[in-house]
């Protein structure tokens, strides 16, 4: 048998967790699509009881991601928000959240309309900055980090920030969707929790929603688990089955889109009509060190701006193979306007601030041959460039 300790993430990736059917030999996790299950006697039963507590598919993509992302537990939710949202819940009344000061819309749309009404505090916070430091006292439980940053691509020192939280004794979560385990760990960087929204490169076809969330600990894993259950928002045992076969091809998927990625940053960064290309993975790009002293890649995402010169409305517009949607990280190319779309939900005077204004475009590199994504957006932005 293959030693665990020689295992290279890409095998994990297939055999982790549970792998395959014992009792039948299935090479796949079957697809158990029940309710309740049979209790051998009053007091006794098989391990299960109701599949909102725990369902052997879902647990077989729990255990899957937990291992990945090197943690005790994982969990499954039915979104990105749905996981996010129970993470939030392990705080109280009076505790503040920080929060990366360029982070998804949704997450803060959760905090400012909803977690806020039961009196949890949060504030933007520019995690890039030692000075951070000074912010990390009562009553701050709790920081919430985006490395990459969406959608400005912004990447944080995990390593350094979890170091100052520990000392204090806040707990660091780290929303790792952009990069997926196999390109980052947090948890071995410090992280205590691990969030990713599995719908982006974890399920990989754009074909399901899911959350995932996995813990440092078992005292933590313990209080989510009871969260999970108590509220409710489980991933389904179908998606959770599509969701386990996603993972098997992540490897592949992803080093496609970073060759992709790579490709296309450079061809933007000497296109005349792009003012400014966002990519860790530019050796110009202000992270590009960090990212490669703590991920194993800059991965598929990329944001640039046009020059005055173009209109990019007609750009976005004008783009026939690239897909103008929300959500990342499926196969596909994807393209949006953060500032009317993933982060609308942010006040325009906050989107000002951080720099996310209608000018700035995100790309989500899609596996398509490399030039073929070139060749749509080349013929965009001729069709953009304004009249002298």
């Amino acid at each position: 048998m293959l030693l665990e300790r020689m295992r290279g993430i890409e095998t994990t990736l297939l055999h982790g967790g549970i792998d395959g059917d014992s009792r039948t030999g299935a090479v796949n996790v079957p697809i158990y699509q029940t309710s309740t299950y049979k209790q051998i006697r009053l007091g006794e039963h098989t391990g299960y009881e109701y599949s909102r507590t725990g369902n052997p598919t879902r647990e077989a993509l729990e255990k899957l991601i937990a291992e990945l992302e090197r943690g005790t537990r994982g969990f499954a939710f039915a979104s990105g928000m749905a996981a996010t949202t129970a993470v939030l819940t392990l705080f109280k009344t009076g505790d503040k959240v920080l929060i990366s000061n360029n982070v998804y819309g949704g997450t803060f749309r959760v905090l400012d309309k909803i977690f806020s009404n039961f009196g949890l505090e949060y504030e933007f916070v520019d995690t890039t900055n030692p000075l951070i430091e000074n912010k990390l006292a009562s009553p701050v439980k709790a920081l919430l980090i985006e490395s990459p940053a969406n959608p400005l691509m912004t990447v944080t020192d995990i390593a350094a920030v979890a170091g100052m939280a520990k000392r204090r004794g806040i707990l660091t979560i780290v929303d790792n969707t952009f990069m997926s385990p196999y390109l980052q760990r947090p948890i071995e960087l410090g992280a205590d929790i691990v969030l990713h929204s599995a719908t982006k490169y974890l399920g990989g076809h754009s074909d399901l929603i899911a959350g995932l969330a996995v813990v440092a600990d078992e005292i933590l894993g313990e209080k989510l688990h009871f969260i999970q259950n108590a509220t409710g928002g489980i991933l389904q045992p179908f998606d959770s089955f599509l969701l386990i076969r996603g993972i098997k091809t992540l490897a592949v998927r992803l080093d496609r889109h970073q060759e992709n990625a790579r490709y296309v940053a450079d061809w933007l960064q000497k296109h005349p009509g792009v003012a400014r290309v966002y990519y860790p993975g530019l050796p110009d790009d202000p992270g590009y060190e960090i990212q490669k002293r703590q991920a194993d890649g800059p991965g598929g995402m990329l944001s640039f701006e046009l020059n005055d010169g173009w209109d990019h409305e007609a750009f976005i517009n004008g783009l026939s193979l690239v897909t103008l949607a929300e959500s990342l990280g499926g196969v596909e190319s994807l393209i949006c306007q953060p500032s009317t779309m993933t982060h609308a939900s942010i006040p325009e005077d906050i989107r000002e601030k951080i720099h996310i204004t209608e000018k700035l475009i995100r790309l989500s590199v899609g596996i398509e041959n490399k030039h073929d994504i070139a060749a749509d957006l080349q013929q965009a932005l001729e069709g953009a460039r304004r009249a002298s």
